[in-house]
């Protein structure tokens, strides 16, 4: 019997535990703790619905305890029948208006927040220059890696995104392989990334990354779409506008780096025999088969999971499939350990920051 109540014991602390711990979480990839208005607005029809269901479960369960301790055998005796209400229109009208009008509380805000955040217009609206206002990121989804290209501004990153703050971000998601799903947990739920349309939608960040851990927010995929599928993150840069002008304008001014095979530095000579063909180092070189290395020493992981670190990105280059399974990557390259060094020595020199 005795253990039977600690089996129990455990598992009321267990549930008292999950409810506290549910609302902890870290700020740069928390639902809870959002950083811009999209999120905000989530998190509060989130708040709405959960209230509409603690309070059905704490009416109910008032009902019930009511009639439980009213009507029990030890008051009433065993011969007493209460008194039939089948058939009331009274308590049939209740019973329907009620879950009614607690359904419209929801739909509601919940439609007009849904046609809010599909509305993308202005992301097609110029200026009297012909330029666009807005600004717009194409993601592309791959196995298992993300490209993020900024079609009016001419450039070209992958794993990181660089956003400005306190405006509306434009994304038009395409996936190149399997259908992906592209999640920053802080800004906004996910959209689907799928091969065959675009789907469109906008973020907004109010707070600027730096001072986060790591300098960063972080971006899931949030669809099953292969064996390294939990390992497909990426980070969130937002920077004040003027500070995301002077990135723009460094990324912009890597036009024509490429990797010489004749340098003399042996980690940039490596690159550019076995890496140059899938791998840019330039930002406005356009989109390779691989991701766009530009900002590669700017970067807060390598493969966008790993230690941002020479001896990491030794490892990844030497072996992906035993960090990524099924990453596209893996046969790619064939260098001696002392070449994966140099050309990770030399990708961390890739910056485009102060």
């Amino acid at each position: 019997m005795m253990k039977g109540l600690k089996k129990w014991r455990l598992f009321a602390l267990l549930s008292v535990l999950t409810v506290f711990l549910s609302a902890c979480g870290e700020e740069y990839i928390s639902t809870l703790k959002p950083s811009g208005p999209v999120g905000q607005e989530q998190l509060n029809i989130l708040i709405l619905a959960v209230s509409i269901m603690a309070l059905v479960v704490i009416v109910v369960s008032v009902i019930y305890l009511l009639a439980f301790a009213k009507f029990r055998r030890s008051k009433v005796g065993e011969d007493f029948m209460p008194k039939q209400v089948e058939g009331s229109h009274t308590l049939e009208v209740i019973w329907t208006v009620i879950p009614i009008v607690l359904l419209l509380i929801l739909a509601v805000p919940t439609l007009t927040a849904t046609y809010k955040f599909a509305d993308v217009a202005a992301a097609d609206e110029v200026d009297e220059e012909g330029n666009k206002t807005a600004l717009t990121v194409n993601v592309t989804a791959k196995l298992y890696w993300w490209e993020f290209e900024y079609p009016d501004l001419g450039i070209i990153t992958a794993q990181e995104l660089v956003v400005p703050t306190g405006e509306k971000v434009y994304f038009n998601l395409l996936a190149a392989d399997v259908k992906h799903s592209f999640w920053i947990p802080a800004a906004g739920g996910k959209m689907d990334t799928n091969v065959d349309n675009l789907n469109k939608f906008y973020l907004q960040f109010d707070e600027e990354s730096e001072g986060l851990k790591d300098g960063v927010f972080y971006g899931k995929c949030a669809e099953l779409c292969g064996p390294s599928h939990a390992l497909m993150d990426f980070k969130v840069k937002t920077l004040n506008p003027e500070a995301f002008d002077t990135w723009v304008a460094a990324m912009q001014a890597t036009e024509g780096n490429v990797a010489d095979p004749n340098s003399s530095n042996a980690g940039e000579a490596a690159f550019a025999n076995s890496c140059l063909g899938c791998h840019a180092v330039s930002a406005v070189t356009g989109a390779g088969v691989g991701p766009n290395l530009t900002a590669f020493g700017d970067r807060n992981r390598t493969a966008g999971f790993l230690e941002h670190s020479v001896e990491e990105t030794t490892n990844w280059i030497m072996d992906p499939e035993n960090y990524k399974p099924g990453n596209l990557m893996t046969g790619k390259y064939s260098v001696t350990e002392e070449e994966a060094k140099a050309i990770a020595e030399y990708l961390m020199t890739l910056s485009v920051e102060d």
